[in-house]
């Protein structure tokens, strides 16, 4: 059920290329608010607005925000896109996009004739958190690598409401987006991973690719029930199409929910049961007890059975992130306070960037 307030737009805080957000004044009270320019044309303070207060209602963290659903003062919205697609397919907020694959997209016969990704290293994340770390650990190797990064539907829809998508393109980290599935915004839209993936290498030219969810990963505490365990499927997906999966690791010491400590059980169900096909993942050879406790969890679950397990030094990778301009977050804690998640993002980007320096 949605839960629903009128309100009142009192002040205009941050604008990006495709939203905004705003405070909005509710029975006396002041409450932020993002509005999508795709579902609400030309807000401005003094218009009244119809909010989505769901996520706030029940205290979400990554959904602290009221959503703006409709501005009164303006009611009619129409799209100049020319697409057939529709996303959030038969919801009152279905929009349409002009996906790659389209009969009539100058690209609809670049996926009809694709032959191989050609080994193109993939790095598959579980969390939109591992972004900012990968994204600058390449860079940092190869500042001429074209990155490309392909958003799920596993967290947030809208690739407009992650600061770090904007932040890392406006700084030259990512050199292009593509949304899949019921996510929307990227530069380029497309149905599913295979096609996304597609899409990277032929159509962007892309030299690497990221895919991971939106901010906001779904949780239960139950074995199978996380958005994340996409990962397997994208693993299966980049062997499909001829590329090189990279699975990130999930690990953190930090985290004092068990069932995160070391490596996530997330990574590890993902690598164990979900995937069908090998993938590469890089461990930080770390030198005391915490490798020893990753090593037990990998033997254990059998992982390095299926597959390939690197490990890898990283104090070059403590330098390269601690002198970023890039701000780190995973789950609340920030790079000092979570050290070995950042650490792990960054040794895979690291493996893949050394991967590409080999083909040239």
């Amino acid at each position: 059920m949605l839960n629903l307030k009128v309100g009142k737009v009192v002040k205009i805080c941050t604008a990006r290329k495709n939203c905004v957000e705003v405070l909005v004044k509710i029975n006396e009270k002041l409450e932020k608010a993002i509005a999508y320019n795709i579902f609400v044309n030309n807000l401005k303070v003094g218009n009244w607005v119809i909010v989505n207060t769901t996520a706030v209602d029940l205290n979400l963290g990554t959904g602290g925000y009221h959503y703006v659903l409709s501005n009164l003062n303006n009611m009619t919205v129409e799209s100049k896109c020319k697409g057939h697609i529709m996303k959030l397919r038969y919801t009152p907020l279905q929009i349409k996009v002009y996906a790659c694959e389209e009969q009539d997209s100058r690209y609809h016969e670049i996926f009809n004739n694709f032959d191989s990704l050609n080994n193109m290293p993939v790095l598959i994340g579980g969390l939109h958190s591992i972004l900012p770390p990968v994204t600058v650990v390449l860079k940092k190797y190869n500042r001429n690598l074209k990155i490309c990064y392909i958003m799920t539907d596993g967290g947030a829809l809208p690739i407009d409401f992650s600061e770090n998508v904007f932040f890392l393109k406006e700084k030259g980290y990512i050199d292009g987006t593509i949304t899949i599935g019921h996510s929307f915004g990227g530069d380029y839209e497309c149905v599913n991973i295979y096609n996304a993936l597609i899409a990277a290498k032929n159509i962007m030219n892309c030299d690497i690719c990221i895919v991971s969810m939106g901010p906001g990963i779904v949780g239960t505490g139950t074995k199978y029930g996380f958005t994340g365990i996409e990962q397997g499927y994208i693993i299966d997906a980049v062997n499909t199409l001829g590329g090189f999966p990279i699975c990130i690791p999930r690990i953190s010491f930090k985290d004092k929910r068990l069932r995160h400590f070391g490596l996530s059980h997330h990574t590890i169900t993902v690598l164990s049961e979900i995937s069908k096909t090998s993938s590469n993942l890089v461990i930080p050879k770390f030198d005391d007890w915490r490798l020893k406790y990753i090593i037990k969890q990998i033997n254990d679950n059998k992982i390095h059975t299926k597959h390939n397990i690197y490990y890898m030094d990283f104090n070059d990778i403590i330098n390269i992130l601690e002198n970023s301009d890039i701000i780190m977050n995973t789950m609340g804690r920030n790079f000092k306070s979570d050290l070995e998640y950042f650490i792990s993002a960054g040794v895979n980007a690291k493996y893949a960037a050394e991967k590409m320096s080999c083909r040239v």
